[in-house]
């Protein structure tokens, strides 16, 4: 039980997840200012600025950097790690999303017509655009140097 406790104590994971909800937070006011009303939902969904998956991602990767060196394998492992994430975020996940939104224009097109099939939509912001990736990124980074620098 110990090791558990012993997970609290990592300053790199809870600065990682602090990066990563400070994000997620940043999504409200993003959409507070983009559409004039408070989205509490903006809490838990996918999708938006800043994105929270880089954040979160950036943050630990730099956190390792900062605490086990710049040129350590964990580090290099992060940063891959990291990479992908990102690569996910912005690309398929950006992808899926605009082929749901494709398809939610065929079944209201389909639906005109009298035909017995659902009517269940599919969820369109899965993903990030490059800038959202880049802003979360920096975000993520900045909290990480902070932190070190507040330490």
């Amino acid at each position: 039980m110990q090791d558990f406790g012993d997970i609290l104590h990592n300053q790199v994971l809870l600065v990682a997840i602090a990066a990563c909800l400070i994000a997620q937070a940043l999504k409200i006011a993003v959409d507070l200012a983009k559409n004039g009303k408070l989205n509490i939902r903006a809490l838990v969904e996918t999708g938006g600025m800043p994105s929270a998956h880089s954040a979160f991602v950036t943050a630990l990767a730099a956190g390792v950097g900062q605490t086990l060196g710049w040129a350590s394998p964990e580090f290099a492992i992060a940063v891959v790690f990291a990479a992908i994430v990102m690569y996910d975020a912005a690309g398929v996940r950006q992808a899926a999303g605009k082929q749901a939104r494709v398809l939610n224009q065929i079944i209201d097109e389909f639906f005109e017509g009298d035909h017995q099939l659902s009517e269940a939509r599919l969820k369109e912001l899965l993903g990030h655009t490059p800038f959202q990736v880049i802003a979360g990124s920096v975000l993520g980074v900045a909290i990480s140097w902070f932190a070190e620098w507040a330490y």
